[in-house]
């Protein structure tokens, strides 16, 4: 049979299932597979909030897109060309995701009468056989059928042999994409090595998949996406947790520092507790607390003896953290809080993404407690945010906030291995023994940073107090005076300002100088951000686009920025946070556009929402 292969630029796939179909997982291989080409992705993991929803239900969808490209993408696509659909409560939830003409695949026996019933359509109707999907190219396939067909041979239960079901999709779709399997098979025998009935029966369905597009003569085209044009290095498919993990074990390692990583699991910041907990060879020391107060003050306590302290959470453990984040901010000592953002209030939406917390990160403790605020905007930039957050606490001996959110966590994009060679040296000066004329240690004696000296306790002759009482000015002695205590307060003020003194000045990401309108953006809104902008200036329009990582203090020159454009505009996955802050700090009166879905803004309502104030 005769069969042409058609050569695509852009391709959007949507993996959904119930939460134990496997489509994470699935997603996740085809990511890397497509990495490995050489090929520009990017990736919008979807979970189900609930630990295990009902089977076959709405809520228990999960999804996986991925988005693949000969050119350089930002984002995971606004609307899919195919949709692998296993059930039809996946269908439902994600049709009106897909192109009209696009793709889907179908697994036929999540569509019997019960799996119609939980996705809640009406008695009797079946959007496969009623014509509701007319303008569609449905593809059909009994996949629970040809698994169990394919593993007829295995004595293990049907239950076992249908958790296989994924990798038949996974072999039709790298036929399809004329994919070689290799990386999943050394995938397969890495993870089910010791289990042989397991792994063979995953890797003879993942033959069956690919042999069924090859075989089966319904299927006359396979598509190609060529290799994308990027930075010559070496890469893989990161995720922004990973990402994360690593800049902080590249951290310690420049410091010389040992890193302490104090921590309480919680959705979506666990993955770095456990990435970090794999890495005892680099000297970190990982510590899974009882509750996240617990979590946080161990790594008060590693800072103060010397080691770099970390802890890592979500919003809802921030807020549990506040009080202890203000004893860091009093002790002044280097600390780096971790939060990855995710739909609130309280337990709000555990699984979902947004940009929730930067008030809380700027404002939410008692008293004036002022802290360096600084945010990851994709994936692979986690490594570079969070080596840097480190080094602004080392160098100014101060906690510093660490912004990521659910998107950029669990999303995956090709990510080039730096150097160490390129890593800016992070320097750590510890106090050894008393100055010149220094009778005993002077705690809070600062240098040009407004840094105070860090001396580990047990060091001869160093001893000082610490506290979360307010301290006298140099001495370090507890201090109940009204004129000692403002002019503290200001210091710690003055010392975060300045940091500004000693970041890179602010650019403009894409678009001229000055112009029309300025689109401001920080975090996970960058794919969106640069995407819509980069068309529009194509379009000849008068656009920037600038992006912020350090929040708090801003570059010094941002001022400057917003006064070259008649607009600001300001997308933000939250209700309006970044703008209060702007319209406070440079009196401009910034426009906002907001979602708070639980999912990032995509390019094309921004494009149409730009367009408004051009």
């Amino acid at each position: 049979m005769i069969r042409k292969q058609e050569v695509l630029q852009d391709v959007v796939i949507k993996f959904a299932g119930d939460s134990g179909d496997g489509m994470q997982l699935t997603g996740t291989q085809f990511t890397n597979n497509t990495a490995l080409l050489g090929i520009d992705l990017s990736t919008f993991p979807d979970f189900p909030a609930e630990i295990r929803a009902p089977q076959g239900t709405l809520p228990g969808v999960s999804g996986y897109q991925l988005r693949f490209s000969s050119d350089r993408v930002f984002t995971p696509g606004d609307a899919c060309d195919v949709l692998v659909a296993m059930n039809a409560a996946a269908l439902k939830t994600n049709l009106t995701a897909l192109k009209k003409g696009g793709k889907i695949i179908a697994n036929v026996d999540g569509f019997d009468s019960k799996n119609l019933r939980l996705a809640n359509y009406p008695e009797g109707e079946n959007p496969l056989e009623n014509g509701s999907l007319d303008n569609y190219e449905v593809i059909k396939m009994d996949v629970t059928k040809m698994t169990r067909e394919a593993l007829k041979e295995f004595t293990m239960g049907m239950k076992e042999k249908d958790r296989a079901k994924n990798m038949f999709v996974l072999g039709f779709l790298y036929w399809m994409y004329g994919r070689d399997m290799e990386n999943t098979i050394t995938f397969l025998k890495e993870k089910f090595g010791k289990k042989p009935e397991i792994f063979e029966s995953n890797l003879r369905v993942l033959q069956a998949g690919y042999n069924f597009g090859d075989t089966t003569e319904t299927f006359t085209t396979t598509y190609k996406v060529e290799k994308a044009k990027m930075l010559a290095g070496s890469y893989r498919s990161i995720m922004g947790n990973q990402a994360l993990a690593y800049g902080l074990i590249a951290a310690s390692q420049k410091s010389g520092l040992p890193m302490f990583l104090g921590s309480y699991p919680i959705t979506p910041a666990s993955d770095i507790l456990h990435e970090l907990s794999r890495h005892k060879n680099f000297g970190i020391r990982t510590f899974q607390a009882e509750d996240e107060i617990a979590a946080i003050t161990s790594s008060i306590g590693a800072a103060y003896g010397g080691a770099l302290g970390v802890t890592t959470t979500s919003g809802p453990g921030m807020a549990l953290k506040a009080e202890a984040m203000g004893l860091a901010v009093m002790l002044e000592i280097p600390l780096l809080i971790v939060d990855v953002q995710r739909g609130g209030p309280s337990t709000g939406l555990p699984t979902k993404t947004e940009q929730s917390d930067l008030l809380q990160a700027y404002y939410g403790r008692n008293g004036e407690c002022p802290m360096p605020v600084i945010s990851a905007s994709t994936p692979g930039d986690c490594f570079d945010v969070a080596y840097e957050a480190v080094r602004l606490a080392v160098t100014h001996m101060t906690p510093v906030i660490l912004l990521s959110d659910g998107y950029i966590a669990n999303g995956a994009e090709p990510w080039r291995f730096p150097s160490s060679n390129d890593l800016q040296p992070i320097h750590v000066k510890f106090k050894t023994e008393l100055g010149h004329g220094e009778e005993k240690l002077q705690p809070y004696l600062r240098d040009e940073k407004l840094a105070r000296p860090w001396a580990i306790p047990g060091t001869a002759g160093l001893e000082h107090r610490i506290g979360g009482l307010e301290k006298q000015n140099i001495t370090g002695n507890v201090s109940y005076e009204p004129e000692n205590h403002q002019l503290m307060v200001k210091i710690r003020q003055e010392k975060v300002d300045k940091i500004a003194e000693y970041i890179p000045e602010q650019k403009i990401d894409n678009g001229p100088d000055k112009g029309k309108l300025l689109v401001l953006g920080w975090g996970s809104t960058y794919g969106a951000i640069k995407s819509a902008v980069a068309e529009l200036v194509a379009q000849g329009q008068s656009v920037a686009h600038a992006h912020l990582r350090y929040v708090r203090p801003f570059p010094k020159n941002l001022g400057e920025i917003i006064n070259g454009f008649e607009k600001v505009l300001i997308p933000e996955i939250n209700n309006g946070q970044l703008i209060k802050i702007i319209r406070d700090v440079y009196f401009v009166d910034a426009k906002g556009y907001n979602k708070i879905m639980g999912v990032p803004i995509t390019k094309g309502e921004l494009v149409e929402e730009i367009k408004k104030h051009l």
